[in-house]
This record gives C-alpha cells, sequence and structure tokens, in this order.
C-alpha cells in the first residue's frame, strides 16, 4: 500500500505540472496551422452542416492567446466555455495545492 501513496504522489507531481504547463502550451499553439487542418467533426464530414462544437478548440486556443475577437468568430459558445475552463483549472491547482 505504501507502494501506491508513493506512486500517488509522483502522479499528483505530474498532473500538477501538467495543469501548469496547459496553458502555456495552448498559448503558442499557431493558430494559422490549425485552421488550415481538416475538422474531425463526424456531423460536419457526414452532413456538411457545423454543429454547436465545431470551432471551440480554435475558440479555446485563441482565448488563451488573448484574441477573443477571433475566439468569438470561431463559435460563439466560447463566452459560456472559457470561464468554465478557467474555474475549473483553476479550482483543480487550488485543489492540489490544498493537499500539499
Amino acid at each position: 500500500m505504501k507502494v501506491l501513496q508513493k506512486y500517488g504522489q509522483y502522479v499528483q507531481r505530474i498532473y500538477f505540472v501538467g495543469l501548469l504547463i496547459l496553458p502555456i502550451f495552448l498559448f503558442f499553439v499557431p493558430i494559422d496551422w490549425l485552421s488550415r487542418q481538416h475538422s474531425i467533426c463526424l456531423i460536419k464530414n457526414i452532413l456538411g452542416i457545423e454543429c454547436w462544437g465545431c470551432g471551440i478548440t480554435k475558440s479555446v486556443i485563441c482565448a488563451v492567446q488573448f484574441d477573443y475577437v477571433a475566439a468569438f468568430q470561431y463559435n460563439k459558445l466560447i463566452i459560456i466555455v472559457f470561464p468554465i475552463l478557467v474555474y475549473v483549472w483553476i479550482k483543480q491547482i487550488i485543489k492540489i495545492i490544498a493537499v500539499r
């Protein structure tokens, strides 16, 4: 059981570092490269129409890069999704810090 607890601490540290690095990684993703990529949305590929989730990845990346106008143009739901993501991200970081 001590072995699991020891590895649990390492996993928790890796998770914490990953949470801190994720926004930095997203900040440096070039949005023009991402815009040229083919969509993987099944609804868009099969029916030819965009679903409510189409463009949310690009939108979140633009929001992380502080380009809120482009984020809103990619997907209007960014107004709801991004604050929730930021809230969950901060809540997870606080939870990990409080455990230590």
